[in-house]
């Protein structure tokens, strides 16, 4: 069977176990995946076991983050360490700049650190804001993904940028400047449009699976250093490891200082130790200030984790859904369909280079793979040919096309629904436009920079 009519199967089998007969999004992906691998090429024993793999793949990489960010959440948020750092937000910026606060946090912290990671620890933030202001729910989320996403698909050490910049021959400090420059008004219109989006279709915070609405605390505050400690650790550790690991690529002469630096960050900046580490600062925070029983600290771990269970599964299968629509082959389809386009130069090749990248994302959900198949797809058209402006933009238009087609094959669209706690059809029509938003204003500016300034 062709590869792209296997993604129309498997989209139909997604949307309508979902939206038509209301089935868990667990199901729905899981059923989707198997039977896109049983259409696609191998061999007959290995089409279920594939699936269990690619499974157990993506569950093995967010698993553990997602377990221990739940509790870290649950723990900021019964200790009101959550509501502490609410609190100051609204003094310094008041309460309406307060999804502005949210958004330029989400920036910062994603520079170094994976989106997903960021939207974790910020989530409790979101619904604590929510608490106290009774508004805006969908901003406040939305106004972090916009933030979040623009930078982990256009700012190295992000793996999709860099392996961009690696493929196409980008100097990595380049790459990060401009990819910087490029994010930033896309945040920012990203921003705007998601509060445009929260008037059009308000959502009212749900509680998590599992637990009680979250009620803000008002009084027995812990101080803000304390509170914004499980916040603020994992993003140092793990930056520590991110910088390192662009400095030998930055700074290759130096190999011997990084190489004897790097076995210990590497350790300590591992996202699981590192948010390890950050749940058990969220928990001692919570028995400082509540001074629960241990059974009351059992309760609180218990309900965290059986919430994140349902979210790691359905993140895990979503996973496994991506994993088979490549072994259909969809990539090398794709390949072959824009190999008879040459390689032109100026703006035609940025609007191909995101054009190309666009589908590649439509039709298997990951950025991260959608870029690194771009550039080498753009990068042997491009052979032999002088631009008329920096290789880079070449990469931003590239980072700039994985975002627009984000829907239910994508690990980024249940993380945003499921921690959210937003419905798989209010994430369509919220998350999926956002994040094409998000795409098309990275593609303006890079086209716009290109032009004014080539860098050439």
């Amino acid at each position: 069977m062709h590869p792209f009519l296997i993604l129309l199967v498997g989209m139909v089998v997604i949307l309508g176990a979902i939206i038509v007969l209301r089935l868990n999004a667990f199901l729905a992906l899981i059923g989707a995946a198997i039977i896109v691998s049983f259409l696609a090429p191998g061999l007959p024993g290995l089409k279920i076991a594939r699936v269990a793999e690619a499974f157990g793949r993506t569950a093995g990489s967010i698993g553990i983050v997602i377990a221990l960010a739940a509790i870290i959440g649950t723990a900021m948020t019964e200790s009101g360490a959550a509501d502490r750092i609410v609190s100051g937000f609204l003094n310094v910026l008041g309460e309406k700049r307060d999804a502005v606060a949210l958004s330029a946090t989400a920036f910062i912290l994603s520079l170094p650190v994976f989106f997903d990671t960021v939207f974790f620890l910020l989530a409790p933030l979101a619904r604590s804001m929510y608490g106290r202001t009774n508004r805006n729910y969908l901003k406040y989320l939305l106004a972090m993904s916009a933030s979040g996403v623009a930078t982990h698909t256009l700012v190295p050490p992000h793996p999709g940028p860099l392996a961009v910049a690696d493929t196409l021959g980008i100097d990595l400090g380049v790459m990060i400047l401009v990819g910087i420059v490029v994010a930033l008004p896309s945040a920012i219109v990203g921003y705007f449009f998601g509060a445009w989006i929260d008037r059009k279709m308000p959502i009212v915070m749900r509680p998590r699976p599992g637990e009680e609405l979250d009620v803000p605390l008002t009084d027995n505050l812990p101080p803000l250093l304390p509170s914004v400690l499980p916040v603020v650790m994992p993003v140092l550790l793990i930056s520590m490891s991110t910088i390192v690991d662009a400095l030998r690529l930055w700074s290759p002469s130096h190999e011997d200082i990084w190489s004897k630096i790097r076995p210990f960050t590497s350790v300590i900046g591992n996202p699981n130790l590192a948010l390890l580490l950050s749940a058990v600062a969220a928990m001692l925070l919570y028995h400082r200030q509540r001074k629960p029983t241990r059974e009351q600290m059992a309760s609180m771990v218990d309900s965290s984790l059986m919430g994140a269970g349902v979210v790691i599964l359905i993140v895990a299968a979503g996973g496994a859904f991506g994993a088979m629509l490549q072994a259909a082959q969809i990539g090398p389809a794709i390949q072959r369909g824009f190999a008879h386009i040459g390689g032109g130069s100026g703006i035609d090749v940025l609007l191909l280079a995101f054009a190309v990248t666009s589908v590649v994302k439509v039709a298997q959900g990951s950025s991260t793979v959608a870029m690194i198949t771009a550039a080498g797809i753009i990068g042997a058209m491009i052979r032999g040919t002088t631009l008329p402006f920096h290789t880079v933009y070449l990469g931003t238009a590239i980072a700039a096309g994985s975002l627009v087609g984000s829907w239910m094959n994508d690990a980024g669209f249940w993380v945003f629904s499921k921690i959210g706690v937003v419905t798989e059809v209010e994430t369509l029509r919220s998350w999926s436009p956002l994040v094409a938003v998000v795409g098309m204003v990275s593609l303006l500016t890079t086209l716009l920079m290109a032009t004014v300034f080539p860098l050439r």
